[in-house]
């Protein structure tokens, strides 16, 4: 029996794509995740995370991932349909993997809700929609790892060019970079998220 885990990174970004990864396993070899010491991502330390990467890859039958742009992000916060795209996303993940049973992690409020879009959107599979799923289910930690070193390594390369800190709001070095950018260029760079509140904040704080 093949199960499935998805997650993603870089959610709550203002920068950089939003990755969705998942890892497909026979269900009899999960407990070798958990010898490989895999646990929720946001527990490990980048070193950590870099070294399971591999490991993780080698051990699971398959894994896919998928980055969604800014501009996509873009399109449909303005449609107010972030949950939609995320949903779509993990769907397409899941029919690539095409596992028996697929454990996610919810971004929507109503976690069974959001499992049954993905049902719908990947031809009826069987998921398994939880909060907290990446603390909960070992594939699911194992797809938050590949998720996380995947954005880690994206927003890496646009660091060699901008310093531009961790890319969350709650960063003053981010916010600082963005501010600094629109202020002298009048537009945001191609891997901002335009539609975020905190970019939206600078872009009318300039303007006024």
């Amino acid at each position: 029996m093949k199960i499935c885990g998805v997650d993603d990174a870089g959610r709550g970004s203002m920068l950089g794509p939003l990755v969705i990864a998942g890892i497909s396993i026979n269900k009899n070899q999960i407990k070798k995740l958990s010898a490989l010491g895999v646990k929720d991502s946001k527990k490990l330390t980048p070193k950590t995370r870099e070294d399971l990467f591999g490991k993780i890859i080698s051990l699971v039958d398959s894994y896919y991932v998928q980055k969604i742009s800014p501009s996509s992000i873009d399109k449909s916060v303005k449609k107010n349909e972030l949950n939609h795209l995320e949903a779509k996303y993990m769907a397409k993940v899941i029919t690539k993997l095409d596992a028996d049973t697929s454990y996610v992690d919810s971004c929507d409020v109503n976690p069974q809700r959001f499992g049954k879009e993905i049902s719908m959107l990947s031809n009826n599979k069987k998921i398994r929609s939880y909060h907290h799923a990446d603390s909960k289910f070992l594939v699911v930690s194992a797809a938050s790892i590949i998720a996380k070193v995947t954005r880690d390594r994206a927003l890496e390369k646009i660091r060699k060019k901008y310093a531009v800190g961790s890319g969350y709001p709650s960063d003053p070095k981010t916010i600082s970079f963005v501010k600094k950018f629109y202020q002298s260029q009048k537009t945001m760079p191609i891997f901002v998220r335009k539609s975020w509140k905190p970019t939206q904040k600078i872009v009318n704080s300039i303007q006024d």
